[in-house]
């Protein structure tokens, strides 16, 4: 009796899950009223992607080019030594290091404690269940910068000025967005898949890990890319918290390039292309799930 309840339960999750994907995704057939929309929308895809190909053909141009008037966006003396000296004249693969396992560690710890927040509050009558959420939103609207100073006197305290901890533990532990995006979708589940599960003698933690979990994989893989590429391109949160260069990240790392009374604008090009040709891969690569993540997100009430 409970492996074939297990098998009905299996099987509806994953009804549900094609359910919500096709229902997110599908969005009708084309019409062709939608096509000026189509040409608007990649004429403004083209000026937004004008500042990159500026960056990447800049980092590329001799210094004399920079200021040419009138602007070229095409150099006419291509310099791609440029980027050997960006390379050479900072330390890229330390920063390159502690960027990646810094964000990995914190879009790692971010899903896992979004994950089961938004569980609780979906799913879990508790006092002041409304309250606690209201107030979870509400830091949505409140500016870090008004966080600054007793956050660095916590970690002051803890030690953890210019550690990595610093940067690791204070995100990873509350994001009200990553929270309010999952319960959405927490809501969104049939309750009736629990109750089977309940009715099997699963307990909360077995529900939540055998049943829900699955059902946010969409959500989870879009949340955990953009705190990713929000961590590695942080650069506020790195500039209070870290002094030592080799704990420095890479948008610390960039700033370097710039001085005070005057910048190597080819290094600086050649270091910030270098800084976005990561994040701009993993859009490349993952732009499907991102896709997948708003759709389903404007479908879940």
């Amino acid at each position: 009796m409970t492996s074939s309840s297990g098998e009905i339960s299996a099987r509806a999750i994953e009804r549900a899950r094609r359910k919500s994907l096709s229902h997110g995704l599908s969005g009708g057939r084309f019409k062709p009223s939608w096509i000026p929309l189509h040409l608007l929308l990649a004429a403004g895809s083209l000026v937004m992607f004008v500042p990159f190909l500026w960056m990447l053909f800049s980092a590329l141009k001799p210094l004399d080019e920079i200021f040419a008037q009138p602007p070229r966006l095409l150099p006419k003396v291509w310099q791609p030594q440029n980027f050997v000296t960006a390379w050479q004249g900072a330390d890229f693969a330390r920063a390159y290091f502690n960027s990646a396992y810094i964000a990995a560690l914190v879009t790692i710890l971010t899903l896992i404690t979004c994950s089961m927040a938004a569980y609780a509050f979906a799913r879990i009558r508790f006092p002041g269940r409304r309250v606690i959420f209201g107030i979870f939103l509400a830091t949505m609207m409140v500016p870090f910068q008004l966080t600054v100073i007793p956050l660095y006197v916590i970690l002051g305290q803890l030690r953890w000025i210019d550690t990595h901890l610093a940067l690791i533990v204070p995100p990873a532990l509350f994001n009200a967005f990553g929270v309010f995006l999952l319960r959405q979708y927490v809501r969104g589940i049939p309750l009736e898949l629990e109750e089977a599960a309940a009715i099997d003698g699963a307990g909360r933690v077995r529900i939540f890990t055998t049943i829900i979990l699955p059902l946010l994989r969409t959500p989870l893989v879009a949340l955990g890319i953009f705190v990713f590429l929000g961590q590695w391109n942080s650069f506020f949160y790195p500039l209070i918290f870290l002094n030592s260069d080799q704990n420095f990240t890479i948008p610390l790392v960039v700033n370097q390039f710039k001085g005070a009374y005057s910048s190597d604008w080819t290094s600086l090009m050649a270091a910030t292309t270098m800084a976005a040709l990561p994040m701009l891969l993993v859009f490349i690569i993952a732009q499907r799930q991102i896709v997948q993540g708003i759709a389903l997100s404007g479908s879940k009430t």
